[in-house]
């Protein structure tokens, strides 16, 4: 056989192999994930996905990588393991067996100097994502105030956190910057605008929130000229924003959206159930103490000073 024959045949044998290594797909090539998670949950080109770099992950031999689908004003955000050689997708959540399993949530959630009711040191806490335009919020709130200080009077704290959602309600935010202002001036006349604002919120509309919020501050002990200020300068958007921020990290997409000790509840619950979630951490925390605000998470020094 000449040597130009057997040069073709090694290339014609060649050839198959190399198409074969060119065609295998990666996971973690951007277009062939976004081609396939398209296909996974039928989303059509109304749907902009973006996906962001691949990062190390907690399960060995895998890597992390977040998947943002946006159409309007939705958004999902997902996350998913990739195997280092692309060939691999796990979606799901990964537990650490010696922590809470709510631990990466509970680290993210922020209830320093935000308004609350309920006993200090309590073996369980509940922070809730609010709207005050939201429906169901009002239900909600409705729901946990009327119950949770008189089932629970010493074992639950609750925390307020700002979800105003702007896109489907004008006057949320408004109301979370008032909400704010309160809060500023007088921290035990938050509980009352709350129940004021829910209370009146089929009469509330974008136009006539300012007038009506200063109604509210009649006979409070509120400076009416202070809290109007507060209003019209929007001095305290910053705190709103920066509960927005903190809902966005956590993946709330939705209100009301509650945590009991680091479990997300992304829906309205009814007292029944809640109180059935309550009552489990409530015996779970004595002995796993790992959440909570008695939960012995904190190291401090012995020193009468440093309590």
């Amino acid at each position: 056989m000449s040597h130009p024959v057997r040069l073709f045949l090694l290339a014609c044998l060649l050839l198959p192999v190399a198409q074969s290594a060119s065609d295998k797909k990666s996971a973690l090539d951007e277009p062939t994930l976004e081609a396939y998670v398209r296909h996974l949950f039928v989303w059509g080109p109304q749907i902009k996905v973006e996906i962001s770099n691949a990062k190390p992950s907690p399960l060995p031999g895998m890597l992390e990588v977040s998947v943002r689908a946006s159409a309007g004003n939705a958004s999902q955000d997902l996350v998913f393991y990739v195997s280092k050689d692309g060939q691999k997708i796990v979606q799901g959540t990964v537990f650490d067996v010696k922590d809470n399993p709510f631990k990466a949530d509970l680290d993210k959630l922020q209830t320093d100097l935000q308004p609350s009711f309920g006993t200090p040191g309590a073996p369980v806490v509940l922070v809730l994502f609010s709207d005050f335009q939201c429906p169901y919020c009002k239900e909600e709130a409705k729901m946990l105030r009327g119950n949770i200080l008189s089932a629970y009077p010493k074992q639950v704290r609750l925390y307020f956190k700002d979800l105003p959602l702007e896109q489907i309600h004008p006057w949320a935010k408004a109301a979370a910057i008032a909400g704010r202002c309160v809060f500023k001036q007088n921290p035990s006349a938050f509980w009352d605008y709350h129940d004021w604002i829910y209370e009146h919120q089929g009469d509330v509309t974008k136009e006539n929130f300012r007038e009506k919020a200063l109604e509210f501050a009649k006979g409070k002990e509120i400076d009416a000229l202070q809290f109007g200020r507060c209003m019209d300068t929007r001095g305290t958007e910053a705190e709103v924003d920066k509960s927005v921020a903190e809902a966005r990290e956590l993946k709330v997409n939705s209100t009301p959206t509650l945590f009991v000790n680091g479990r997300k509840l992304p829906a309205q619950v009814a007292w029944p159930d809640l109180r059935q979630i309550i009552d489990h951490e409530i015996e779970y925390q004595k002995t796993a103490k790992n959440a909570g605000e008695d939960c012995g998470c904190e190291v401090k020094l012995p020193s009468p000073t440093l309590n």
